[in-house]
């Protein structure tokens, strides 16, 4: 008998796999509102022209070859996501406590993130995650991390808000080393994000409380529109906590990087002194993982970062990207209260970022794909980036339909 003749079949990722079911669908009114990357007004995939402009000067380039990169990255990659994620001046004051290293992209930094703690945060044993949350999050801190999952209170469904008081409290009986996985800004699959006053009271109890917060940053200026603005717990964090955390930071989404896999993973440390040990350790652990980085995505990113005409186009092009799907929010919520479809749809443009979470049943979400041919997640996720002035009649029309047709309970 071979030896791999008793490895069972993995399931399906839930996302890939919807990727995969609409592709195959011959129907020609057919739409992607699962998709976790952006989409023109056209339904296409964008390369933003800051990326474009880049490769052409690295092309150009003759002193570019394709040497690998250290392990830990492009070097100067490390300084400007730095200065991207805390802002020039905090990066300066605390360049002795933070310690960072290109990854790949958001989920190679949470990965390692997670394989840190597991071999030198031997205190650590359960992992906090939103309820909701993106999906591989359970997979990266469980099975990948080795620790108990537990969810902290996020998503109300009855306000179809944040239930912050019921995340404070779960996180205030969280026993002490424990990590919470808290998202940036453009929370996934929520699209509900905290308030400045409601993040400094999470950076208290995470001091108080002794816990190892991992901050998720995959979509910095997509929630606001604002570079500046989205960061506003990571800065938080860096002044108010002198315990340690992590950030994990990807440019799959904010500059469209989804597959040259471009990210960094930053150690807030308790203090300089464990700054060298810590990236050691994380050095060494990535090159028995991947041993290098990629180089292509570095080179392009070091180049929009850097400044000059690069860094004022894609900052252009990321505020309209934001407004365009800002707009398309307001376009199905008015649709929807036009057609007076039951329910309340404030919250659609309450939400930030590219997802919205409808609040539609998991009844209701088979239907729109089976009847309408319409993809979504089965958690009513949908991705804004999806919805433009062609499809969003025939959405709204199919939503009205479903909610209808299967009423919630």
């Amino acid at each position: 008998m071979s030896l791999f003749a008793a490895v069972p079949l993995a399931p399906p990722d839930p996302i890939l796999g919807l990727a995969q079911a609409f592709k195959e669908d011959q129907n020609p009114k057919k739409v992607d509102l699962g998709v976790g990357a952006y989409r023109t007004e056209d339904g296409k995939p964008y390369v933003f022209k800051a990326v474009r402009m880049a490769e052409e000067q690295i092309m150009s380039d003759p002193t570019v070859n394709k040497e690998y990169l250290p392990i830990d990255g492009l070097p100067e990659l490390k300084e400007l996501t730095q200065k991207l994620l805390f802002g020039e001046d905090l990066a300066a004051a605390a360049a002795g406590r933070i310690v960072s290293l290109q990854t790949l992209s958001g989920t190679g930094a949470l990965r390692l993130a997670g394989e840190f703690i597991r071999h030198f945060v031997p205190t650590a044993r359960y992992v906090y995650l939103s309820k909701p949350t993106w999906s591989n999050h359970h997979n990266v801190f469980g099975p990948g991390a080795g620790l108990t999952i537990r969810e902290y209170p996020y998503w109300d469904p009855v306000t179809r808000g944040v239930d912050f008081e019921g995340m404070i409290k779960t996180l205030e009986e969280a026993p002490e080393n424990s990590v919470v996985v808290l998202h940036v800004c453009a929370h996934n699959p929520t699209g509900m994000d905290l308030s400045h006053d409601q993040w400094s009271r999470v950076a208290g109890v995470c001091g108080s409380r002794k816990l190892l917060a991992v901050l998720d940053c995959a979509y910095q200026g997509f929630g606001s529109g604002e570079l500046e603005k989205d960061v506003f717990g990571v800065r938080l964090f860096c002044k108010s906590v002198k315990l340690p955390f992590f950030v994990a930071q990807s440019f799959a989404k904010n500059l469209g990087l989804y597959g040259e896999r471009a990210g960094a993973l930053h150690a807030v440390c308790g203090g300089p002194l464990e700054g060298p040990p810590v990236l050691s350790q994380l050095k060494a652990l990535a090159r028995r993982a991947y041993s290098s980085p990629p180089l292509h995505g570095a080179l392009v990113l070091a180049r929009v970062l850097g400044g000059g005409p690069l860094r004022t186009q894609w900052e252009k092009e990321l505020s309209a990207i934001s407004q365009r799907i800002k707009n398309m929010r307001q376009l199905l919520r008015n649709k929807l209260e036009g057609k007076q479809t039951p329910g309340n749809w404030k919250h659609i443009t309450q939400q930030v970022g590219m997802f919205s979470f409808t609040g539609l049943t998991p009844e209701q979400c088979e239907l729109l794909t089976s009847k309408w041919h319409i993809y979504l997640l089965k958690n009513g996720r949908i991705s804004m980036a999806g919805v433009n002035h062609s499809n969003v009649d025939y959405i709204v029309t199919a939503i009205d339909d479903v909610i209808r047709a299967a009423p919630a309970p």
